[in-house]
């Protein structure tokens, strides 16, 4: 049920695609302590971004789970900033990260709600 959405303005050529999302679903995973049979983790094409009024290499993230611990975003955000940075090449300080609680009953799976 968790739901990572990796944005970026860095093109193919810089990213080991598979590899990323790999690692991105296996971090969520344990952090939170959910299976990774129920992580989805997308990368959609590079989007032109700008942030702090630079076009320099950036990352914006949403991560969305049912049950989202406020006390484990702290985790999440210095793990996938790590990430990210590892990955990427992208300063952590230019990535945000987006944090969603979703209630069992908004997130539809298998013809069901949770």
């Amino acid at each position: 049920m968790p739901y990572l959405s990796i944005q970026t303005n860095q093109g193919p050529d810089q990213i080991n695609t598979n590899e990323l999302l790999r690692k991105a679903s296996l971090t969520v995973a344990e952090i939170l302590g959910k299976p990774e049979s129920y992580v989805m983790v997308a990368l959609p094409d590079p989007v032109p971004m700008m942030f702090a009024g630079s076009s320099e290499p950036l990352a914006y993230l949403e991560l969305k789970s049912i049950g989202l611990p406020d006390a484990q975003t702290s985790q999440l955000s210095q793990s996938l900033c790590a990430l990210i940075s590892d990955q990427l090449g992208i300063d952590q300080n230019r990535v945000y990260i987006e944090f969603s609680n979703a209630p069992g009953n908004l997130w539809g799976w298998d013809g069901g709600t949770f």
